[in-house]
């Protein structure tokens, strides 16, 4: 059996998964779903432990990963062992990461250096989010919001000031917003409000917070239409969207950026207020005047 790995690390494996995943079976997606989700778990679970959690036999965990080019399940285990060893604080804090950036740094960063890498890191991730702009699935989306009733948002923790600006910038389009902020924890009672046909836009990235995962489980058996951003199609969120809008942020010296994501959030307000102001202004019946008015997006104030 090769010991040579096919890929540098975890992080290059699961990129590969997610480009690759619209092209697998039923089978493998859900193994691929498993393997996005339970990172830590291949860590330590054998072959028939993760087959049963996938509800498939053995052989498809085998098969899945010489699909991607392992020679068998134990390398591509030993590609996320190896991951885990390297990395031995998961999710380190601020603090730590800044220590981390003074001892790999070669001397003192100056601020002006440190702002001109975070620049450039951003400049990269919208440019990749340029690139692939043409295949993300905006009109669709912008469809659901023109049509629903009322939208709900839903951001917290590093997606939070997301859900902010959008709160802000869609109470222009004159569209009932409802923005779970979270205040009280009172999200869940507010969800009761919602009617099936309304559309949630629900953002988060890996690790995923729990009370968005919560609150588009809700919304979604209550009928409502979910348009998620998050940065795989292999999200959590994806299980219960109509829409995926995926996006990438580049992460400089640990710290991820918004820049790409508040990019994309902006793109899909003016892309709705351009639509809704259409209708508004070119009527085709005197009933579609009626509604549109009360649609009518007032952008001037942004």
């Amino acid at each position: 059996m090769s010991t040579d790995q096919p890929y540098p690390n975890a992080d290059a494996f699961l990129a590969a998964m997610q480009s690759g995943f619209p092209a697998l079976s039923k089978q493998l997606k859900a193994i691929a779903q498993y393997v996005e989700k339970n990172r830590e778990r291949l860590v330590l679970d054998g072959v028939n432990d993760i087959a049963r959690q996938c509800d498939v036999q053995p052989s498809a965990i085998i098969r899945f990963a010489k699909h991607f080019g392992f020679s068998g399940f134990s390398q591509m285990q030993r590609l996320f062992r190896d991951s885990a060893a390297r990395q031995l604080a998961p999710n380190p804090n601020y603090q730590d990461r800044l220590r981390d950036l003074i001892r790999t740094s070669e001397g003192p960063l100056s601020a002006s250096g440190i702002a001109q890498e975070v620049i450039a890191g951003s400049i990269e991730s919208l440019e990749a989010l340029q690139r692939g702009a043409a295949d993300l699935p905006f009109e669709q989306a912008v469809e659901m919001l023109v049509d629903a009733p009322s939208v709900w948002l839903m951001a917290s923790r590093r997606a939070f000031p997301v859900g902010a600006y959008l709160a802000y910038a869609l109470q222009h389009t004159g569209k009932p917003i409802q923005w779970l902020n979270g205040l009280g924890q009172m999200q869940q009672g507010q969800l009761r409000a919602l009617r099936p046909g309304d559309v949630m836009i629900a953002v988060s990235f890996e690790p995923y917070a729990q009370e968005t995962l919560l609150a588009v489980q809700d919304a979604a058996e209550r009928g409502a239409r979910i348009v998620a951003i998050s940065d795989s199609p292999l999200s959590p969120l994806a299980d219960h969207a109509q829409v995926l809008l995926p996006v990438q942020d580049a992460a400089t010296f640990g710290f991820r950026s918004l820049t790409s994501t508040l990019c994309l959030a902006q793109s899909l307000f003016l892309a709705l207020a351009y639509r809704l102001e259409i209708a508004y202004t070119q009527p085709s019946s005197t009933s579609q005047r009626a509604g549109g008015s009360a649609r009518k997006a007032s952008t001037r104030s942004t």
